[in-house]
């Protein structure tokens, strides 16, 4: 037996799409554990991939459901690329057109919509930088996390942290590197004030229409784009006031155009590509790694 998936990626940052209409029986479950995820992904032993969107789903709350499973075969709350490529998928499938729709991920419900040119725009929802929202320990009394301390190897940086959905860590220094997000990532995404861990971004303010960052995703290491990373890192650029409402984020695999709105709301636009198609075989489940 093989089992179909579907590889896209956003500015090199891969998914496989499993569509549970594809399989025998139709399950509700996504019929893989965490370990066979965790192999599924793997760049030697498996198909190789950033993670694992499992859908279309039903939903009581949207036009479709969502879940979003990282290479480490832990769940995610909520990826913007993750999200762009699903809208990509369900518009190839003829599922949607150019009209807008409705999602509901584990950290909420988007609204996404295919652009002309190939662009796909995600409605990522509220950012909040709140401490028990994100979240940060001690949760209460609920605080704004900005401009925090955090130490790494005896070096002390200032962060800030939020949450789009999903937890995240952004840290602005004058020069940042791939690097030092390969040092500071695995430190920052454990560290024990975060108890759900995080994602970490490194931010680099170019001017104020421009930021670069170097990510560090969790549950999935060097990253070369995040769209919820991008919504994060321009967010707290805004509430520093080291940029303004539109935002371009330059990352080592393209850009992403961000929009906050004065109550943070984001919205991201940003392309997906198709990569081809693929077929699991069982035995790649089994053999020794």
């Amino acid at each position: 037996m093989s089992v179909p998936f579907h590889k896209y990626h956003a500015l090199g940052n891969d998914y496989l799409v499993l569509d549970p209409a594809e399989i025998p029986g139709a399950p509700a479950e996504i019929p893989f554990s965490a370990e066979q995820i965790a192999r599924i992904c793997h760049r030697n032993f498996g198909l190789g991939s950033d993670g694992i969107l499992w859908g279309p789903l039903p939903s009581d709350e949207a036009d479709f459901a969502l879940r979003i499973f990282n290479p480490d075969g832990g769940e995610a709350e909520k990826s913007g690329n993750g999200l762009r490529i699903f809208t990509r998928y369900l518009y190839d499938i003829g599922c949607v057109n150019k009209e807008k729709f409705k999602i509901k991920t584990k950290g909420g419900i988007v609204q996404s919509q295919v652009k002309d040119g190939g662009m796909i725009m995600v409605e990522m929802g509220r950012v909040s930088f709140m401490s028990d929202v994100i979240p940060v320990l001690p949760k209460e009394p609920s605080r704004e996390v900005v401009n925090d301390k955090i130490t790494v190897d005896g070096v002390d940086y200032t962060f800030s942290a939020a949450s789009i959905g999903n937890p995240h860590c952004v840290i602005p220094l004058p020069e940042i590197s791939a690097q030092l997000a390969h040092k500071l990532g695995p430190v920052v995404e454990n560290d024990p004030r975060f108890p759900n861990r995080t994602n970490m971004q490194l931010l680099k303010v170019i001017d104020r229409s421009n930021i670069q960052i170097e990510i560090w995703e969790r549950g999935a290491g060097y990253t070369l784009a995040s769209g919820s990373s991008s919504s994060a890192a321009a967010s707290v650029a805004k509430k520093l006031g080291l940029v303004d409402s539109d935002v371009t984020v330059h990352m080592p695999g393209g850009k992403l155009a961000i929009s906050i709105s004065d109550d943070f709301s984001v919205v991201m636009t940003g392309p997906a590509t198709r990569v081809g198609d693929m077929q699991l075989e069982m035995e790649a489940l089994v053999c020794a790694m």
